[in-house]
């Protein structure tokens, strides 16, 4: 009989990459973790681990198992949800993240909708990058993620998560009031080639679409200053230090002097929800995911935000 914990810490492995890294996610010591596996090699009589370098890799046998795995906790989990459900009032705990604008635009308005909706659930959210959602999702620490696509991610296949496409969030150029792009219906990126620029730091998921969206339009942009919030980003356009392509969902500063134009060629970004396999079949994610598009398809996803002058 295979012990389940014994295969937890395989998956773990196989998502982390490392044993360590496993260890260190699931609150283990590396000798633990690597004792774990090594016990369910021996119950199953096949290498699970093979050197690789200075570390290890998984196995044809271990990645042929790890096929099962996902499968028996999908399973598992679908028991746990049907084994709990009663006169199908959504009840229970529901947890959710996403990052700064996904929590802000959509998150937030969801958990208000349910919570009016059915105060026997609870809805908490979490503020979560990349990879940290997938991470959460993984763990279990998490039942929902909206995330923004980046070559991080994993692939679309991938038969741990169910990957939904969400929405576009169109890049505005942004511009102080009395800039000569200002008053424009829409510009194209080429015509702010030779202005200093604000962009993303090297780590943010937005920061290639601004490199791409500028290469697309025949240059690069001569970055001056880096910044990680959009508030910063703002103060920075709005002192006159340069222009910058900012996410139309996010909100900037209405006391600040800026304009945002529309862009040839709409640069966006593009959003997914996401939660485990076979997590599409919890009536609480259900509901939730079915409010988030509804607030997706929303004018600007639901924001307040405005295109034009002094937006």
């Amino acid at each position: 009989m295979i012990d389940l914990r014994r295969l937890h810490v395989l998956r773990a492995v196989a998502h982390y990459g490392t044993v360590t890294a496993a260890a260190r996610a699931l609150h283990f010591t590396t000798s633990a973790a690597s004792q774990q596996i090594r016990q369910l090699s021996r119950e199953l009589g096949v290498e699970l681990l093979e050197p690789q370098g200075r570390g290890v890799r998984l196995t044809p046998a271990a990645r042929g198992l790890l096929a099962h795995a996902d499968a028996i906790r999908t399973r598992w989990e679908q028991a746990e949800h049907d084994l709990r459900a009663d006169d199908g009032e959504l009840a229970g705990v529901l947890r959710v993240s996403g990052f700064p604008v996904a929590v802000s635009e959509l998150l937030a308005p969801m958990a208000a909708r349910l919570r009016a909706h059915h105060p026997r659930l609870s809805v908490r959210i979490r503020e979560a990058g990349l990879p940290e959602a997938f991470d959460l999702l993984f763990e279990g620490e998490t039942d929902l993620a909206v995330v923004e696509v980046t070559p991080r991610n994993p692939p679309r296949g991938d038969a741990r998560f169910e990957q939904e496409p969400l929405m576009d969030d169109p890049f505005d150029l942004v511009v102080p009031v009395g800039h000569e792009l200002a008053g424009r219906e829409r510009v194209d990126l080429a015509e702010a080639a030779l202005e200093p620029w604000i962009a993303p730091v090297a780590d943010s998921p937005c920061r290639p679409h601004v490199l791409s969206a500028c290469a697309a339009a025949g240059f690069t942009p001569d970055i001056v200053h880096h910044a990680l919030d959009w508030n910063v980003t703002a103060h920075l356009v709005a002192h006159g230090l340069g222009v910058a392509l900012v996410p139309r969902l996010a909100r900037l500063p209405p006391h600040l002097a800026l304009t945002r134009v529309r862009c040839a060629g709409d640069p966006h970004r593009k959003f997914l929800t996401c939660v485990r396999a076979g997590g599409t079949g919890r009536p609480a994610v259900a509901a939730a995911l079915a409010q988030v598009r509804e607030l997706a398809a929303a004018p600007a996803g639901g924001s307040t935000a405005r295109v034009g002058p002094r937006s």
